[in-house]
Parts: structure tokens; C-alpha cells; sequence
């Protein structure tokens, strides 16, 4: 199965006897909240799913970073109170950059949930297509997902710093961040030393979609990533990294995801920093 599915393949699969659920995962780093954009139009019988605290675990305050991942029970209960079975097939969409709907894609990968697909494009890709939306919330029975950890590859803080080393650790942020002339959310500005910056942006296409596979093994190429080495990526909170280990897999590359990321690296103030635009 294809990790993406096209708007108009969508509505196919919604006409369908057996349509999948769909999870709206709109999110952006600073706000306003996707709840806001869901009332205001979604795709139809779409369930809003809050990435701060259905796809992160809020309450987590011993590290971890700022978007921790959520305990097995708490998010197989979110899943369920969105209508997702263990035989369901999932899509979901989020905001033209992919990265609530990768955090989701991974997290339902991660916990065991194989099919999953993520709306080429989001939600806005629906709305240029013109089709049609609605702002009634659904009410869907109870699902019977169960959480199963273990899915996807995970990264603790040690494997990070060992990958840098030793393989290939990927700094999916903005290169001014990576380079720690900014940081407008964690207390250190820089990255981790040995990560090369692979900033997510050029994943996409001008209108939004993720560039056809071979432009994809060409980019990571260029970066060193050919599929023969152990590779990880991580960002800012675990979320625009993933959208770096979705465009990984569509590249035919299996990655790693170092969920607390840059928040969670720089929490002990002892671990080492680098800046600039070398890997140091």
C-alpha cells in the first residue's frame, strides 16, 4: 500500500462499501488551533484528532521533548474515540506541509496500524479539487483499536547521538535553525554534532505534494542517504521530522524517528551543541 492517497482517490474510496476513516490532524507550530479549521470546514465524516494531546502526551514533564509520545493506552483510546478498528484503513490530512498528518501516519505505524495513507497535499489539495465539505461533527461508534508499540524505528537520545556518528542522523529544520542563528521555541539554539540539515520544505512541490519518488532518492542521495547506511531524522519536537521519514519511505529508504528531537537533546544542558552550517 502506497503511503499517500490523491483527493480524487479519496472520494473514491469514501463511495466505497467500505470507506476508511479519515482523521484531520491540522496543525501548526505556533497556532491558531486545528479545531478551528475543522469547525470551519472538513472533509466529510473526518474526525478531528489534536496533535498536542492525542499524538503527544501533555502531561509528560521528565523529557522527552516537547511533543512526548503519547502511553499505548492513551492513544489506542484516541483512536478508538475517533472509530478506527484494528481492520480499518485510515487516511489522514492536515495542513499542506504534511506534518500533522506524518506525526499521525507514524504514530498509527508506530502503535501497529499498517493501514494508514496520508491525503497528498492536505486538506487544502480537497478544497482546490472542489469538493465538497462539511461542518458537522460526526459521531462514529466506538473502534476496537488496540496498541501495539513497536512499528516503526525509534530513536532515544542515545541512539540519536550514536547515529550521528555512526550513520546518519537528519536535521529536518529550517537551515537558520540548524545553524543556531534562531531558535523561536527551545532554549539552545544549534544541532546535534554529526546531523546533516535536510530541511523538510524541499520534500514538496510548489503546489504542496510530495516530489515523485526518484526526485526523492536523488535529494537524499545528494545528502549521503543511498539506503546502505542506519538513518534517523529529527527536528524541533518529533512532528516535521516525520514528515522527513514519510518522504524517506516513499523514497524506498526506512528511517528512524528521534521523537523528542532538539527539545529533548537540549533539555540536559551537558549534552554537546554544534553551530554553523558544519556537522561539527
Amino acid at each position: 500500500m502506497s503511503a499517500l492517497v490523491t483527493a480524487q482517490d479519496l472520494v473514491q474510496l469514501l463511495d466505497s462499501p467500505t470507506p476508511p476513516v479519515v482523521l484531520d490532524v491540522r496543525w501548526t507550530l505556533t497556532g491558531p488551533p486545528g479545531r478551528e479549521a475543522y469547525d470551519a470546514g472538513h472533509v466529510p465524516n473526518a474526525r478531528y484528532v489534536d496533535l498536542d494531546t492525542e499524538l503527544a502526551d501533555p502531561t509528560h514533564t521528565t523529557g522527552g521533548g516537547r511533543h512526548p509520545l503519547p502511553e499505548p493506552d492513551a492513544f489506542a483510546a484516541a483512536m478508538r474515540r475517533a472509530g478506527v478498528n484494528a481492520d480499518s484503513d485510515v487516511v489522514v490530512y492536515g495542513a499542506p506541509d504534511g506534518f500533522g498528518a506524518a506525526r499521525a501516519w507514524w504514530c498509527l505505524r508506530y502503535f501497529g496500524h499498517q493501514a494508514v495513507r496520508v491525503l497528498d497535499g492536505g486538506y487544502a489539495a480537497w478544497v482546490e479539487a472542489g469538493l465538497p465539505v462539511e461542518t458537522t461533527q460526526p459521531r462514529p461508534a466506538p473502534g476496537d483499536f488496540v496498541a501495539r508499540p513497536g512499528g516503526m524505528p525509534r530513536l532515544e537520545v542515545e541512539e540519536a547521538a550514536r547515529l550521528a556518528r555512526d550513520g546518519v542522523l537528519l536535521d529536518a529544520r529550517a537551515g537558520e535553525r540548524y545553524r543556531g542563528e534562531v531558535e523561536p521555541m527551545d532554549p539552545v539554539a544549534g544541532h546535534i554534532p554529526g546531523a546533516h540539515n535536510l530541511p523538510t520544505a524541499a520534500n514538496l512541490d510548489e503546489n504542496g505534494r510530495f516530489r515523485p519518488a526518484a526526485e526523492l532518492r536523488d535529494r537524499f542521495a545528494a545528502a549521503g542517504v543511498d539506503g546502505g547506511q542506519e538513518v534517523g531524522a529529527y527536528c524541533g519536537s518529533g512532528v516535521s521530522a516525520a514528515q522527513e521519514v514519510l518522504a524517506l519511505e516513499l523514497a524506498g529508504i526506512p528511517a528512524a524517528l528521534y521523537v523528542g528531537s532538539w527539545s529533548d537533546w537540549v533539555s540536559d544542558r551537558n549534552r554537546p551543541v554544534a553551530t554553523g552550517p558544519d556537522r561539527g
